[in-house]
């Protein structure tokens, strides 16, 4: 089951959306409101459509108390960028004033290491399957060095408390190996999203969750029969898993694995073009049919934010 998104805690809006959808240049595919709590944003990252394995989201929490990285935790979120585009990235990074670590060989891939401007733990990853997938071509960095999704991420864990058996024998993953302390598994496949790691730090402190760190992380189910199934399967091993929660996008539920990460299973459909066409993705506030009659109300609390322009310069 590869990665469909992960989702983080950011500070300030603006600030989040000037960095991943401007230096960055992620496409903003969903301006939305987190569904369990509509006073704040849900705002949605990804390619051209925003498919499954290219989501990264945040929970923006303007003046929200910093997290703390610790075990327990998803530490590191990996993007996946072309072979090719790495030179583009040092010298992108370098001109932003963006501090950055690499690029570092790891499993035979290179890896930059930076952080975004609310600490969390970021790393663009230079793999050849990256180059499998098409680039969106509107956007602020040019195609053939774009982002193309998530690689995967980095979890960090006190001592071996199951996490890793969870991965291979209920989520489908491979063990791929060790390096430098850093245990990879690895998802059938070539696609978006298929790689999590594992680093045990015996003895360090456990993490916690508020600004600058990963809220979640979400894998994919092709669809409800196949979300249900493994439901079922992790309900039977004695974790307490919800029920399903529509989320409008898609379908979720939601779990903590053994060592005690959130973790989510998310359903391919229905997408983000349900309720805009594509070439609207990310133009407009869009609201769940239960928020409709609070719109205004909902508008006046939010932050006011600055929208990334379309191709054309007009502002979006």
């Amino acid at each position: 089951m590869p990665v469909h998104h992960i989702t983080a805690i950011a500070g300030d809006p603006q600030r989040n959306l000037d960095f991943y959808a401007g230096t960055l240049g992620l496409r903003l595919v969903k301006l939305t409101v987190n569904f369990d709590d509509p006073a704040s944003y849900h705002l949605y990252y990804g390619d051209e459509l925003g498919r499954p394995g290219s989501l990264l989201t945040f929970f923006p929490w303007p003046g929200g108390r910093p997290g703390r990285r610790g075990t327990g935790q998803i530490a590191t979120v990996a993007l996946a960028i072309p072979p090719g585009a790495l030179g583009f990235w040092v010298e992108r990074l370098v001109g932003h004033g963006i501090r950055h670590e690499g690029p570092t060989r790891r499993f035979d891939e290179q890896v930059l290491a930076l952080s975004d401007p609310d600490g969390l733990l970021l790393e663009l990853v230079a793999t050849p399957s990256a180059a499998d997938f098409e680039p969106w071509n509107d956007g602020p960095v040019r195609p053939e060095h774009s982002v193309r999704g998530l690689h995967g991420a980095t979890i960090w864990e006190d001592a071996d408390r199951g996490s890793a058996r969870f991965l291979t024998d209920t989520l489908g993953f491979d063990s791929a190996g060790e390096m430098g302390g850093l245990w990879r598994y690895q998802a059938p496949g070539t696609g978006l999203g298929t790689v999590v790691n594992l680093r045990r730090a015996p003895g360090f402190w456990s993490g916690s969750g508020g600004v600058g760190t990963v809220h979640h992380m979400a894998f994919r189910a092709a669809n409800d029969a196949e979300q249900l199934e493994r439901r079922a399967i992790i309900e039977s091993q004695g974790l307490g898993v919800t029920p399903v929660v529509d989320r409008q996008y898609f379908h979720s539920v939601y779990f903590r694995e053994p060592g005690g990460v959130l973790y989510e299973i998310a359903t391919d459909g229905p997408g983000f073009t349900i309720d805009e066409s594509p070439g609207e993705l990310g133009t407009h506030l869009r609201l769940p049919p239960m928020y409709q009659e609070q719109r205004t109300e909902i508008e006046r609390g939010l932050p006011p934010l600055r929208l990334p322009q379309t191709p054309a310069g007009q502002a979006r």
